[in-house]
């Protein structure tokens, strides 16, 4: 896929230099360890699809353990002119979250130019893995996102119920918290498909 239409450009161009940086990085690994996968989620990902809330950060895991270069952040100026910042979180993991387990394999590649697939294979979240990432910790962000996916038309209400009770299912302990938290999300996802803007007919001639 190619980033939404309504994205920024400059983030993306600002996106695109940091994945060149690490794609870099892998250049002389061998070919037997290529491609290398890399997994954004979080805000990066909702821009990509929606064109809506630029983030500050990259939220991405590996299918590989690699050695991150150091310079992994870019300045650049919005449309407006504002100055803007966006720079890879090394800190973010999936492992805390709310995922299914077929997050990864049923992720979307997505092309960016100048970034060889063979090397390293960009893919983003589905948006249905998107909405279920963000039920776990569903800060007012994650529900707007949740919110926005639905309204969108790219996630369905009875579908991220589903997707989540599969992917709780998976996790040990106590899954209360995460239950309550699906409800919630739930709610949120039918409202908004509620207020989702009925297509007009073309009227028949």
């Amino acid at each position: 896929m190619q980033p939404d239409p309504a994205a920024s450009k400059e983030y993306v161009v600002a996106f695109q230099e940091i994945v060149s940086r690490i794609a870099r990085a892998l250049s002389a690994v061998p070919r037997r360890s290529q491609p290398v996968r890399m997994y954004v989620a979080g805000g990066a990902a909702m821009h990509l699809y929606t064109g809506e809330r630029v983030s500050e950060d990259i939220d991405a895991v590996f299918s590989r353990r690699i050695a991150l270069p150091e310079d992994l952040e870019v300045a650049y100026r919005d449309a407006d002119g504002a100055a803007r910042l966006l720079y890879f979180d090394r800190q973010y993991n999936d492992t805390l979250g709310l995922l299914h387990d077929q997050a990864h394999e049923d992720s979307v590649a997505l092309s960016l130019e100048g970034i060889d697939p063979r090397v390293m294979e960009v893919r983003l979240l589905s948006p249905l893995d998107l909405a279920v990432s963000k039920v776990g910790r569903l800060s007012q962000v994650d529900r707007d996102d949740i919110a926005l996916l639905v309204r969108r038309g790219l996630v369905d209400p009875a579908e991220l119920r589903k997707r989540s009770e599969e992917a709780v299912a998976g996790y040990i302990g106590d899954p209360t918290r995460l239950r309550n938290s699906i409800e919630i999300a739930c709610r949120i996802a039918e409202d908004a498909a509620r207020r989702r803007p009925t297509p007009r007919r073309s009227k028949q001639k």
